[in-house]
């Protein structure tokens, strides 16, 4: 649940609603009904939707989504999460629905630390750029899968000091990291990844034929 609930902050703050949205609803899914952790999940994918389809301008939809995730929100208390300051947006979202296209909605904290995704783990930043190769069509997840799988064999043979952030490490991890924090220049990032994808992959398939 704390991956998974960083791993949403996370993209949500980078202006990923949706894919905040799929972060979040596999482990809500596994909770009990009414349970606090249920509730801050419920809500919390609530708001991501409702923000997401104010950014669409469905205002009727974002209205409904706003009002049910204040609902589910409004007896929680989690120190985690910035909720007040999710609880009071959501009640203007309500009421001007068109407050989501003037106003980007509050950043989410966690344990108060405004996390963007190159705050993440590289275990993390994995899942991130997983969820985005499925949300959006134009990036193959295939590319996507396949660079996470070099960027571990990066980190398997990386002698860099202990303690060294992942997100300053060059090659494979490096672009998954700028992959998942850097929507304008996210598209860029993914074609310098599929070259070095397909520029290894070429390379394995030689040393494979060898043993042909």
């Amino acid at each position: 649940m704390q991956k998974a609930l960083r791993v949403g902050i996370a993209v949500f703050n980078a202006g990923d609603y949706h894919v905040a949205h799929e972060a979040w609803e596999e482990p809500w899914l596994t909770l009990a009904d009414g349970t606090s952790e249920e509730r801050l999940l419920h809500g919390l994918i609530q708001y991501a939707a409702a923000v997401h389809h104010g950014r669409r301008r469905n205002w009727s939809g974002q209205r409904g989504l706003a009002e049910s995730a204040a609902d589910y929100l409004a007896a929680v208390e989690d120190p985690r999460v910035n909720l007040d300051e999710v609880r009071a947006y959501l009640r203007r979202l309500a009421a001007d629905p068109e407050l989501a296209e003037r106003r980007r909605p509050p950043a989410l904290r966690y344990d108060g630390e405004t996390l963007e995704p190159t705050d993440l783990s590289f275990e993390g930043v994995a899942t991130a750029v997983t969820l985005l190769a499925t949300e959006y069509e134009s990036f193959e997840a295939s590319v996507v899968d396949d660079a996470v799988r070099y960027a571990g064999e990066e980190l398997e043979a990386d002698s860099s000091p202990e303690g060294t952030p992942q997100r300053r490490s060059r090659g494979f991890v490096g672009m998954l990291f700028a992959f998942a924090a850097d929507r304008d220049q996210r598209s860029l990032v993914y074609e310098r990844l599929r070259g070095h994808v397909g520029r290894r992959r070429s390379e394995e398939s030689d040393v494979s034929a060898l043993f042909e």
